[in-house]
């Protein structure tokens, strides 16, 4: 399959990678910037609800003494493991939808 670009001149695999490298931040920036490449605007919405939605649930979980601090360690592991899934899956160029939140990422995304 030929490589596509993106609007501001990266190959959408490797765009689609960084979507994730900073977690909601660097999808935000991507889901922003990048106006017509459906790939990158997919892993872009993906990245913000997994990683913004993993960061409020960590937060608030940080509140909660002792059983908390536990799960959110839980989550931390988790979410370092969606972070380099995600990355490797948009890296070969996949269209790689997690359970509930790549539905949202692909109805938002468009």
């Amino acid at each position: 399959m030929a490589e596509e670009k993106t609007g501001m001149g990266l190959e959408q695999n490797v765009a689609g990678l960084l979507c994730y490298v900073l977690g909601w931040v660097s999808g935000l920036v991507f889901y922003l910037m990048e106006k017509e490449n459906k790939f990158v605007r997919f892993h872009a919405m993906q990245s913000i609800i997994v990683f913004g939605g993993l960061t409020v649930i960590g937060m608030v979980l940080s509140f909660i003494p002792i059983l908390g601090w536990i799960v959110s360690t839980l989550l931390s592991l988790l979410a370092l493991v969606l972070w380099i899934l995600l990355m490797i899956r948009a890296y070969q160029n996949v269209w790689y939808k997690l359970p509930w939140v790549g539905g949202l990422a692909e109805k938002y995304s468009q």
